[in-house]
């Protein structure tokens, strides 16, 4: 989900290109025929893209001349209002380009991305660096309390006149040139690290295997899938293994050879670090210290500062406060894990010590001993067509909605889902999409995007959704079977899907995900919880070749032992949390970027058998998904979402009354008010950390 925010509300602005002959042709240029305003994706070619963004651009700057021009005194409607109104064909080329850039790339795309990015940047600041037209909002703002407006509508003013300040449109001219300068070159950046990342994932190292008692422990489907994508790269009769999460994961947990564990592991985590063309560590530095530069220029003295000024967290102290609280149980969690797998290694009379290749595979051994479960057990409880099921029985029995699919409508990919969402008196209220399987094509991890947004301030207008993962292909039989932490994967996505199809804003800029970054991730993990109720699983964890419901001795050993493992979990994220922090706190440009990462995580005593979530080279969240100095929010939301779950743990987990006040306050609000004041409404108090201490098992600590 994340990956996108950033590009998005980049293109909401925008700059030009050049006309073709075929500008007659282009899609973009005229009302889409198919229902709900959906994109045709089969007639969009790459060469439309660039024409679209310049026909679009020029035309938000024309309509912005407009509203700056207006010889009429500045209203809420004259002004506020027309300014949402601009950029429609920009939004659309927009909408089209860069969720396909993230899920369905190519070469052309990626050069599209790094010739029109810097440009989009300038023109974006053309328009919030506009002082003719920030004079205009500001004569607004000022007057907000005397207009008669509704909560709603003076949101609007008070967010887009701070949109303005924080664009730097008060500084001088000298200042704002230096500023276009950093953002254009931001811009370009971000797109290079993202796309230095994709290469060195899918074109860097792979793990050919030859000899098949070198496959010992790995489950036969997964020996398929290796079989299978090794054919496709031209190694047929051999097995291949990928850097990448759905690949490594697997290999790590079941593979008894440790010494392959290791080359695998040892290739991820020196992704964008292995002196080539393809490096990124020179990229970070160049983005944190422009980042550094602009925050300066803004009259901030680190881009910590900057960003979290507009966060619920306010400030750095109080983002510390929270990863330190989780952080010093996790480890004294963590270290105990380690210590139960090294106890382990010995009895099986291993003579080395554990390290972190090895976590997995022993994590999941220690995991059967204490639970007598294994994934590899579960998974075939778990297919991806029937999990997706059990989350729109979740929707429909907490929302009243309903998921009908539809075939006959566009889509960029055959293997696309395509859903219609009903209300009770079945009016579609959006379309919903799922593009689940892993390609090479696609980006790492997975987020929810949108090809339209919800508003209904000049006529209604459903939301276009999608959620994006990369879960295994089929098997031979057609099915997808997913790990448990796939299984919450596609949830947590699916709560972030809700909270853009149960929208209920007024206007686009407040409507469903468009609220501050450490609360995005609020309605997507509320949903997780959900996932893992056994009265929940019991329901969609049915075997995928008999449909016979998951035993009930499974379903409670998988409940006893939702708390296992959760010393490295936490400890690996709020890792990567402190080394976000670390990044954009620094006052002064680093110099080595990998000694700059070794010296931030020895500082918190980081033991050596757990790595930080991502590395500095591979932190596309903070390099190129828009998450810079945010990837504590999913720690925060966790916060919250703990303790908004708690009214369902108290009076059932479809209680009726709790289910409407969480959908009326927190999907459907979008940013439309104070976000912790619609918190406040729906949970009565602000929030607790004792739940999410306990849900994590680290109360005791």
């Amino acid at each position: 989900m994340k990956k996108l925010i950033t590009l998005i509300l980049l293109t909401f602005f925008g700059f030009s290109c050049s006309n073709t002959s075929e500008d007659s042709m282009n899609p973009f240029f005229t009302d889409y025929e198919a229902p709900y305003q959906i994109p045709p994706f089969e007639k969009i070619k790459e060469a439309h893209y660039l024409p679209a963004f310049t026909q679009g651009m020029k035309e938000q700057l024309d309509e912005i001349d407009v509203i700056a021009g207006n010889p009429e005194s500045p209203t809420f409607e004259n002004t506020i209002v027309e300014l949402e109104r601009t950029g429609k064909t920009l939004n659309k080329v927009a909408d089209v380009f860069f969720n396909l850039l993230s899920s369905n790339t190519n070469d052309e795309m990626d050069a599209i991305a790094a010739e029109i990015s810097p440009k989009l940047s300038a023109h974006s600041d053309a328009i919030s660096l506009n002082k003719k037209l920030f004079n205009r909002v500001h004569e607004v703002f000022e007057q907000r309390n005397e207009l008669g407006l509704n909560t709603e509508q003076n949101r609007l003013v008070e967010e887009t006149h701070k949109g303005f300040i924080r664009s730097g449109v008060q500084l001088d001219e000298p200042s704002m040139e230096i500023l276009t300068q950093i953002n254009q070159e931001l811009s370009s950046l971000s797109v290079q690290f993202d796309q230095n990342l994709l290469k060195e994932t899918n074109e860097g190292f792979s793990l050919i295997v030859e000899d098949e008692k070198q496959l010992d422990g790995l489950p036969e489907d997964f020996r398929d899938q290796a079989a299978k994508l090794a054919e496709a790269n031209g190694h047929a009769g051999k097995w291949m293994f990928k850097p990448t999460r759905v690949s490594m994961y697997p290999f790590l947990t079941y593979s008894t050879q440790r010494d392959l564990r290791e080359k695998l592991y040892n290739s991820y985590i020196k992704r964008g670090d292995n002196d080539n063309e393809k490096d990124n560590k020179d990229l970070a530095i160049k983005m944190a210290d422009l980042r550094l530069q602009r925050s300066n220029v803004l009259g901030y003295k680190t881009h910590a500062d900057f960003v979290l000024e507009d966060t619920m967290a306010k400030n750095t102290g109080r983002v510390k406060d929270l990863l330190d609280q989780v952080w010093k149980p996790g480890l004294a969690r963590a270290k105990i894990e380690a210590e139960e797998m090294q106890e382990l290694i010995q009895q099986e009379g291993g003579n080395f010590k554990l390290a972190a290749w090895d976590w997995w595979h022993y994590s999941e051994k220690i995991r059967q001993l204490k639970y007598d479960f294994s994934e590899e057990e579960i998974k075939p409880y778990f297919s991806e067509t029937k999990v997706l099921q059990g989350a729109f029985d979740v929707a429909t029995k907490l929302f009243d909605i309903t998921f009908h699919e539809r075939f006959d409508l566009p889509k960029y990919r055959d293997n696309i889902r395509t859903f219609e969402v009903k209300d009770l008196d079945s009016n579609v209220i959006g379309i919903f999409y799922t593009d689940y399987t892993i390609r090479s094509n696609k980006g790492g991890g997975a987020w929810m995007n949108t090809f339209g947004t919800q508003s209904k301030f000049d006529g209604v207008k459903i939301p276009l959704v999608m959620n994006t993962c990369n879960f295994p292909p089929p098997n031979e039989e057609g099915f997808s079977l997913l790990s448990f932490e796939q299984v919450t994967t596609l949830f947590h996505e699916f709560g972030h899907a809700l909270h853009g199809l149960l929208s209920d804003a007024t206007y686009p800029s407040l409507s469903g995900t468009r609220v501050t970054r450490d609360y995005v991730e609020f309605p997507s993990q509320m949903m997780e919880n959900w996932a893992r109720e056994p009265e929940v699983i019991a329901e969609y964890a049915k075997h995928h070749e008999t449909n016979e419901p998951i035993p009930l001795e499974l379903l409670d050993k998988i409940s006893k032992a939702s708390k296992f493992n959760q010393g490295f979990a936490t400890t690996e994220y709020v890792a990567a949390s402190y080394l976000d922090m670390a990044w954009h706190t620094q006052q002064e440009k680093v110099e080595d970027a990998n000694k700059f990462e070794m010296d931030t995580l020895n500082s918190l005593n980081l033991i050596p058998e757990i790595t930080s979530r991502y590395r500095s080279t591979y932190f596309a969240h903070i390099f190129a998904g828009g998450y810079s100095m945010g990837y504590y929010s999913y720690l925060w939301t966790e916060v919250l979402e703990a303790d908004a779950f708690e009214p369902f743990r108290e009076k059932g987990i479809f209680d009726k009354e709790t289910a409407n006040k969480l959908k009326k306050y927190v999907y459907s609000a979008g940013n439309t008010d104070d976000l912790m004041d619609q918190y406040v409404r729906f949970r009565g108090s602000e929030p607790k950390i004792e739940p999410l201490l306990k849900k994590r098992g680290l109360d005791e600590f």
